[in-house]
């Protein structure tokens, strides 16, 4: 089985993570842009997070055989805060660097006003850069937020193929599949999806247009629930095919969008530093 992961924060897993990834199949990954877990403070706390995810965390992950990618954006769970909102002036330089393979996450969080200045804003940047987006709908009042999320989409002029939406589930899979975007999955230990829910829906509306992830972070979540889809699949009868155009060709397809995505085999070398730092401890030699 081999996997891509198309929405995992690697930034807030660990090194025993990453081997585990490798060893379940996962050879590519996607990080999207995402919130602190407290307030930021100012735009500096931005450029040195988004600085980490195209320098130290695309090298962390290559000494465990993974190619990392990421997205770029203001999320919108910190689109609320005006000590933020410039950091909106600083994204086009970011957006055109390497390993930059989308803008995101983008969206809604609580619906507000500024959750929506910023998301189209960025759907616009998309458009100037010709990058896909990766959106996240609002975990209140979902349906709500995928339907003016689709509006918001539909207006900005980019193809629908260049987008997916994501964190769906059974209420809102209607919408964004005849909207003609992608839709993503999250699958969680106790929220959102799980790999069996995951399965009945894969079985019932096919594999078009469908991404799996775990969207792992510093919160309670599992960066094998790829993995753990895979197996569920297999056990409910799929073919060995059918799970790697879910867990590889459908992610593969869509950030190939972005002309800058490397899914080649990487072997890491553990001697190999990034500004003077390893990720070795303890005094081991290569």
């Amino acid at each position: 089985m081999r996997i891509f992961d198309p929405h995992i924060h690697m930034t807030s897993r660990t090194t025993d993570d990453y081997e585990a990834m490798y060893a379940a199949g996962v050879r590519a990954l996607v990080e999207p842009a995402f919130w602190l877990g407290q307030p930021r403070t100012n735009v500096g706390s931005f450029t040195d997070y988004f600085d980490g995810l195209i320098g130290w965390e695309r090298f962390r992950a290559a000494q465990f055989g993974i190619r990392h990618h990421c997205t770029i954006a203001l999320n919108p769970k910190e689109a609320n805060d005006p000590r933020c909102a410039e950091v909106l002036d600083v994204l086009p330089r970011y957006l055109a660097k390497d390993g930059v393979v989308a803008v995101g996450e983008v969206g809604f969080d609580s619906m507000t006003a500024a959750e929506e200045k910023a998301f189209a804003r960025q759907l616009e940047m998309a458009v100037e850069h010709e990058l896909p987006v990766m959106v996240h709908t609002p975990h209140r009042d979902k349906a709500a937020g995928t339907r003016r999320t689709l509006d918001l989409v539909a207006a900005s002029g980019l193809p629908p193929e260049r987008v997916v939406v994501d964190h769906l589930n059974e209420t809102t899979l209607d919408l964004v599949a005849a909207s003609g975007c992608w839709m993503g999955f999250s699958i969680y230990p106790d929220t959102k999806m799980d790999e069996h829910r995951m399965v009945r829906i894969l079985a019932e509306r096919g594999l078009d247009r469908i991404m799996v992830n775990s969207a792992a972070d510093w919160g309670r979540s599992d960066p094998l629930k790829t993995a753990a889809t895979g197996r569920a699949m297999l056990a409910h009868g799929f073919s060995e095919d059918d799970v790697d155009r879910v867990l590889w060709r459908n992610p593969v397809e869509f950030y190939a969008q972005s002309g800058r995505l490397l899914v080649d085999d990487i072997t890491g070398d553990s001697s190999a530093t990034f500004a003077d730092n390893s990720v070795l401890r303890g005094g081991r030699e290569g």
